[in-house]
């Protein structure tokens, strides 16, 4: 305890000193020039994430149309994928591998949905907070 009242006697003991000379304003400048230009670094570095994102979220979602349009363009009867063995879990994975991909594409719908209203929700009562 005695420790803490030591460090908070010696750093109440100082006081600053702030000269109205040029060389103050220069290194103020200097730093200030500084912060600045870290601040833009950070906005082109977030900048390109966001893009990275978009282009991302883009290629997933023309992989995907392309995934269906494959899996649905495929005949009724030819199985998704096969097996080589015949037990039952199996086999019957494989016979009902385009429900489950039909199901899958359901769910990701509505769970997009879901995520969309919940951010809409979001960005409402955000703008119900400011005004």
């Amino acid at each position: 305890m005695t420790k803490d009242k030591a460090l908070e006697e010696l750093f109440l003991a100082q006081t600053p000193h702030f000269d109205d000379n040029a060389d103050f304003m220069a290194k103020l400048t200097k730093r200030l020039d500084a912060v600045e230009y870290i601040k833009q670094h950070q906005e082109a570095t977030i900048r390109r994430y966001k893009i990275a994102m978009v282009a991302a979220f883009v290629a997933g979602i023309i992989s995907a149309t392309v995934a269906m349009v494959f899996v649905l363009s495929m005949p009724i009867d030819t199985p998704l994928f096969t097996v080589g063995t015949q037990t039952g879990f199996l086999f019957w994975l494989a016979e009902n591998s385009r429900s489950f991909a039909t199901l899958a594409l359901l769910m990701t719908f509505g769970l997009i949905s879901i995520i969309t209203n919940v951010q809409d929700i979001m960005l409402m009562r955000g703008r119900q907070i400011t005004t």
